[in-house]
């Protein structure tokens, strides 16, 4: 089974999951996404998988957040994706993708749920 995991190694429950799928012997693909951030198309792919829309998958705490105007209720689909494109920090993490299935790992027991 081959998991891709969207990865921060600084995040603790980014951490979490990636031991969690390693204990399992899960084939991973581990993309640190701050540096290889992935982009507007492929966070709509991940959003759609995941059934949520951008700003349940966004870091609000984060200073980019507040620094950008993010929190205008008039600002689209499009173009909140284009900020966490722009601004991967923003993007909430650890996310697994697995097949057509996909988990954020808040907490980190649910990528467990796409094997």
């Amino acid at each position: 089974m081959d998991v891709t995991l969207y990865h921060n190694p600084r995040c603790g429950k980014s951490r979490q999951a990636l031991a969690l799928l390693q204990d399992r012997g899960v084939t991973l693909r581990v993309i640190e996404y701050l540096k290889t951030p992935p982009t507007a198309a492929e966070i709509d792919r991940i959003l759609r998988r995941l059934g949520l829309e951008p700003r349940a998958l966004m870091r609000r705490g984060e200073a980019d957040y507040a620094a950008l105007g993010l929190d205008d209720p008039a600002l689209d689909r499009t173009a909140l994706i284009e900020a966490m494109a722009g601004h991967p920090i923003l993007i909430e993490r650890p996310i697994a993708l697995c097949g057509n299935k996909a988990a954020l790992g808040r907490p980190p027991e649910r990528v467990l749920e796409i094997l």
